[in-house]
């Protein structure tokens, strides 16, 4: 891989022949495991300036309407997590002569917190051409890591490593973005927090949905000959909206849906997509593929949001189901195709799906990548209920090298398709009530029980001999099937951080505390040999919005599931005032909660139920006057045992266990406490 260092520059087309479409991505580590940021991207002229308030990406608007640009969201690392960029540079503007690529903290945070930045570029086969590390980040709140541009018809990328101290509104606005005030964007979006919003998220447009729409720069006075573009003339004329606003949109879950009509319980509501007729796993697959793939194919959001990270251009898709290839003496037939017309070139992706707990065929994916080689194809795309994980391929491909053209292996777990559906119908919005409505019979589809398409749902069959090896103590460390239940407890996190996300509308990310460049198949030894010898499977979810982290452990000598956070302890107030708040705040929490006082140097304070406490929050806080730091909560419930995700399997309760103790634990956190009557200030007028 080629390594940039601050200040120099390369050419893209001497790295690799597919860069008419690159994928840039930014990651970073935290010590804590909380430190986060969000990229942005600017697409400037000639004078450094961008065109139009709408050449800003970030947050808000994260699409570009030609395709050019698309900001995928996060992803998590062996050590941390990569937010990462799609570019299709064969559409860019010709007015556009650089594009800047940054990200931005918030709350107080700067980029000194962080560890580990860097820059990676890949071409469009997915292959890492370049590397650009980052060391002298210092206490920024915002950071341009590169910018990509244009030399004499040729694109070249430049390291740059420059820091903002007035954080993405600042950074936004010296390159001529005209951002709207944080402060009255808050208050105008508090104000209308009540509101029901549940028709609007269903039928705005996404623009609209995210505060994408922005309000065109007007040229300054005295400013010489007007060079924009028919397009930027077309978007000037467009109705003006609210202009571009780096506060974050807090969005809301829909309320019930209305009331059924039928008279009894035996009435079943019909389906576009019935799951009566399937009595085979052959009947689920190519149900489940042509479902899929042909509403990928009306959803233009839907559709480019899971292909987008595949190197797949913005443009016009069609997906066809049980094609025909040659393939030697006979035909192949993948289960589905999706082609994608964008500036008269076309990226092609063959489909391979399995349903159930039905594996991948090594032989049957190779064959697909020979087949997408000798045709020109982009990529092959695998989908089912499993999960990848880093560095840890599901079916082992052999790449000829000796061919010019690159074919992209990926994968998609029918986990991650109900996701990508859920954030859209719950939360962000689609197009109409249309789209909203296929959406939702999609997932409903892919939620029932006769589908085969539940997500991860088997720990494999290592699972009950290692779980009886541990209870018997007969278990040896460099047992292979140690690493096996390992990698599918990393699965079922993973899963689990999607479930969750959907649900709350939010990013959910594993927390993974590594040191970066750390070789997957190494951490995961590591981990092997602690389960061995503790008998614990240990995993910390990372929940948008939230205090602290929500750690997981899964017992196997004591069969108990055990979720817990840590928030720390508010920087102004009377510890005796923050136990009362915190007692105040989990009034509905359940009564065997454990709380733990975290205090300064030592390792660890009084602790109690929530049972105990209530009456007496004095109770929480140390004899001795030590500084308190923070405070641990803690439920637990028994595990399942079956690797199965049968009610009563492990899986179930471990997903159980994590969304109950979000609901009653970790949301009240975030919503202000009830004070009782008597200890409100009353006034006379």
């Amino acid at each position: 891989m080629y390594k940039l260092i601050k200040g120099a520059n390369v050419g893209l087309a001497s790295l690799s022949e597919s860069v008419d479409s690159v994928m840039v991505s930014l990651d970073w580590t935290s010590p804590s495991g909380e430190g986060d940021a969000d990229v942005s991207v600017l697409l400037l002229d000639t004078n450094g300036k961008v065109r139009s308030d709408a050449d800003f990406y970030f947050y808000n608007n994260p699409v570009a309407a030609d395709g050019s640009v698309q900001l995928l969201g996060k992803t998590p690392t062996a050590s941390g997590n990569k937010d990462r960029i799609s570019f299709d540079l064969s559409v860019v503007p010709g007015a556009v002569d650089r594009i800047v690529v940054a990200a931005s903290r918030y709350d107080g945070a700067h980029f000194g917190e962080l560890g580990d930045l860097q820059l990676t570029l890949a071409d469009g086969s997915g292959e890492n051409l370049l590397r650009f590390a980052i060391e002298d980040a210092d206490s920024v709140s915002a950071f341009i890591f590169g910018e990509l541009y244009r030399r004499g018809g040729e694109w070249k990328i430049r390291a740059v490593g420059q820091g903002y101290d007035a954080g993405l509104a600042g950074l936004a606005t010296d390159f001529g973005v005209d951002i709207e005030d944080d402060a009255a964007a808050e208050e105008a979006a508090d104000g209308s927090a009540g509101e029901d919003r549940t028709d609007s998220a269903l039928q705005a447009p996404p623009q609209a949905t995210l505060d994408a729409v922005p309000t065109p720069r007007q040229p300054e006075a005295g400013a010489g000959p007007d060079t924009h573009t028919d397009a930027d003339a077309d978007a000037k004329s467009r109705k003006a909206a609210a202009r571009p606003r780096t506060a974050k949109k807090k969005v809301t879950l829909p309320k019930v849906v209305k009331k059924s009509l039928a008279e009894n319980e035996s009435w079943k509501e019909a389906r576009l997509f019935p799951v009566s007729a399937l009595k085979s796993d052959r009947d689920r697959e190519t149900r489940a593929t042509s479902v899929l793939l042909s509403v990928m194919a009306q959803i233009p959001e839907f559709g480019r949001r899971l292909i987008a990270a595949f190197g797949a251009p913005a443009g016009r898709m069609e997906t066809f189901a049980e094609v025909s290839l040659p393939h030697g003496e006979s035909p192949r037939r993948p289960d589905g195709v999706i082609r994608v017309e964008r500036a008269g070139k076309l990226w092609t992706a063959l489909v391979e799906t399995k349903t159930n707990g039905n594996a991948l065929k090594a032989e049957q994916v190779q064959a697909y990548v020979d087949i997408a080689a000798r045709r020109g194809y982009e990529a092959v795309i695998t989908l089912s209920n499993d999960v990848a994980l880093e560095g840890s391929p599901l079916v082992d491909v052999r790449i000829d090298g000796r061919r010019k053209h690159k074919v992209a292996l990926w994968h998609l777990s029918w986990a991650e398709v109900a996701h990508q559906a859920q954030m859209l119908i719950r939360h962000e919005g689609v197009g109409n009530m249309a789209h909203a409505w296929l959406l939702q019979e999609l997932l409903r589809y892919l939620q029932h029980e006769n589908s085969g398409c539940h997500g991860f749902q088997n720990m494999g069959a290592a699972w009950v001999p290692v779980r009886n090896g541990i209870d018997d103590e007969t278990l040896c460390q460099g047992d292979p099937r140690i690493l096996d239940v390992v990698e599918s407890w990393e699965r079922l996190i993973r899963q689990v951080c999607l479930g969750l996300g959907g649900e709350l509308g939010q990013r959910v990310l594993p927390v993974q505390r590594s040191k970066r460049g750390t070789d997957p198949a190494t951490r995961r030894s590591r981990l092997a040999d602690q389960l061995c010898s503790d008998g614990r499977l240990q995993a910390e979810l990372r929940i948008e919005g939230t205090p602290g982290v929500l750690g997981i452990t899964a017992d196997l000598r004591t069969s108990k599931l055990r979720t817990s956070i840590e928030i720390p302890a508010p920087e102004l107030g009377y510890p005796l005032s923050w136990a009362k708040r915190l007692v105040r705040r989990l009034d509905e929490a359940p009564a065997d909660l454990h709380i733990e006082t975290l205090v300064e140097g030592e390792t660890g304070g009084p602790r109690g139920t929530l049972e105990r406490l209530r009456p007496e929050p004095a109770d929480m806080l140390p004899k001795n006057g030590t500084q308190i730091t923070g405070f641990r909560l803690s439920l637990f419930k028994g595990m399942g045992s079956g690797r199965g995700s049968a009610e009563s399997g492990f899986i179930s309760s471990v997903d159980a266990a994590v969304n109950r103790f979000y609901g009653v634990v970790v949301a009240p956190l975030d919503r202000p406490s009830r004070r009782t009557p008597s200890a409100e200030k009353v006034t006379t007028g």
